[in-house]
């Protein structure tokens, strides 16, 4: 689909991104770069960053690629360092870096529990901790006219519950939290605004491939409100909508991008069913004898 955003949206920026190697990550860093800003992708997987980084660079945009572990603080310094050093600033932080997979609460493991954990809270809270340096107001490449923008990649999982999900929901409830305490600390000290994006269901994804594999028989389509499988085009839009200038007044907030999905439940009752219920009982109302309560008095 074409952009609704003019090709300069984001032009000058320096953008870093986590897990920008694939999926909804590599869409993002693509279409930041489609809108002129130079990017920076962060994974643990060499062949995967390659490969991005050549895409990129295929389509003319200036990317490069650092091998890096985002559990890891000595890796998230030297990444986020390394980009300053290639670009001369920073000026967004996406936290995309995401592990998922389905399991029920009494088959995981503390360890796989704690693993998850590690890459979606603690790894973004470290990789804000380390890039602070750089986006505050009057940080290094910033003059005093701003701070940057801190976007991290949640979920709705935690809004109410998830089958098979109480890892991922604890880490990206931690993650919503952290966005919000942020959010109001450092929009206070620095000028960084912190923000972040709830994707639902995402068609050819990784996250997809593990969570809804071709194996199962979902008939979650059947009560999703737009009734289909969102773009990941369509995360990589709010992601510019929240770090271009038309977001600049927005700080705290996460943005659900699912179709509705979040608010949906299965039908107990087909739609025809519901109306014929209803007449039945509206009949029984009009239909049954008022009585007159007595006195005690």
């Amino acid at each position: 689909m074409e952009s609704p955003f003019k090709a300069d949206a984001v032009k000058g920026k320096v953008a870093l991104i986590t897990g920008g190697g694939s999926g909804i990550g590599l869409e993002m860093s693509t279409q930041f770069g489609k809108h002129g800003a130079s990017i920076a992708i962060m994974g643990r997987r060499k062949q995967v960053l390659d490969s991005a980084v050549s895409e990129l660079r295929s389509l003319g945009i200036q990317a490069v690629g650092f091998e890096g572990d985002v559990r890891k603080q000595e890796d998230a310094k030297r990444v986020v360092e390394s980009t300053f050093q290639h670009f001369g600033r920073l000026d967004i932080l996406v936290n995309a870096a995401a592990g998922n997979f389905l399991v029920s609460a009494e088959d995981l493991s503390p360890n796989g529990f704690r693993t998850v954990m590690d890459i979606d809270a603690v790894g973004t809270f470290t990789m804000c901790y380390e890039a602070l340096k750089y986006l505050k107001k009057g940080g290094p490449g910033r003059g005093s006219s701003g701070g940057g923008t801190i976007l991290n990649i949640s979920a709705t999982l935690h809004y109410t519950a998830a089958w098979y999900q109480v890892h991922v929901s604890a880490a990206k409830a931690a993650v919503d939290a952290t966005m919000r305490n942020l959010a109001l600390e450092w929009g206070t000290d620095y000028d960084i605004r912190v923000n972040g994006i709830a994707p639902g269901p995402i068609g050819d994804t990784p996250g997809m491939s593990k969570l809804a594999p071709t194996e199962i028989n979902s008939k979650a389509r059947d009560y999703m409100p737009l009734y289909k499988l969102g773009d990941k085009w369509d995360i990589a839009m709010a992601a510019l909508y929240l770090t271009s200038d038309a977001g600049k007044f927005i700080n705290g907030t996460v943005i659900v991008v699912d179709g509705g999905l979040w608010l949906s439940r299965p039908r107990h009752l087909p739609k025809e069913a519901v109306k014929q219920l209803s007449r039945t009982v509206e009949n029984r109302s009009r239909n049954a004898p008022v009585g007159v309560p007595s006195s005690k008095l």
